[in-house]
């Protein structure tokens, strides 16, 4: 299912986890994938939304989960460029393996099988590099290496799973499936301080927010 977000942002919901299509000035973006069963679905959704497959330019991965990159495989064949934070980049491109010193490794390790690299690079980002409008903020907690990507010129912000919608609101990610909660504290905390003013904001898991997204981000950190 597709949702338009706002004028150049679609919601893509895969049931129970969300994927991103973002039109960042010409340069169509997909954040993040689903399951690895959720591929074709992904790419039916970038046809939903009116373009071709061809149009697809980039990939940019909050984190590394199986529901959030298993479908990435999926794009093999594609011309596109494939992002994700440095501390996770080397497990998106298979190079590396979870460490077991991570609460979440264990459980990242079993299901790795399950994960296919993909044939492109997974080019490494760091706090406050620039892909297109897009600035990389660092948000460890739910990973090591998970990412937010914040886009003042389209006014949204993927927020993968630092923080979820949970009965219309913002919640933090849970200590169950976090690999330090009180990190993600902390991230939630300094990206609603750095973070520029954005009305959308779009989660991993629940219902994205269209409207107010950072006022909800700052509510969310003056509550923790």
């Amino acid at each position: 299912m597709v949702t338009r977000l706002s004028e150049d942002a679609w919601w893509i919901e895969l049931g129970g986890v969300n994927a991103y299509l973002v039109d960042d000035g010409g340069t169509l973006t997909l954040v993040d994938a689903g399951m690895p069963w959720h591929g074709g679905r992904v790419l039916d959704a970038v046809v939903d939304a009116g373009f071709a497959l061809a149009d697809l330019d980039r990939v940019l991965v909050t984190h590394y989960d199986l529901d959030h990159v298993g479908g990435i495989a999926r794009l093999d064949g594609l011309d596109v460029t494939i992002y994700a934070g440095r501390g996770d980049a080397p497990l998106v491109a298979g190079r590396e393996t979870p460490p077991f010193s991570v609460p979440k490794g264990a459980f990242q390790r079993l299901v790795g099988p399950l994960v296919t690299p993909p044939e492109h690079d997974v080019v490494p980002l760091a706090d406050g590099d620039e892909v297109g409008s897009f600035t990389v903020r660092e948000t460890p907690g739910h990973t090591p290496g998970h990412v937010a990507y914040v886009s003042e010129a389209l006014g949204i912000a993927v927020l993968g799973d630092l923080v979820r919608e949970s009965d219309g609101d913002l919640a933090p990610s849970p200590w169950i499936i976090s690999a330090d909660t009180s990190e993600v504290r902390r991230s939630i905390r300094e990206l609603s301080e750095e973070a520029t003013a954005f009305e959308v904001a779009a989660v991993g898991h629940g219902v994205p927010f269209e409207r107010g997204g950072r006022d909800r981000l700052v509510d969310l950190a003056g509550r923790l």
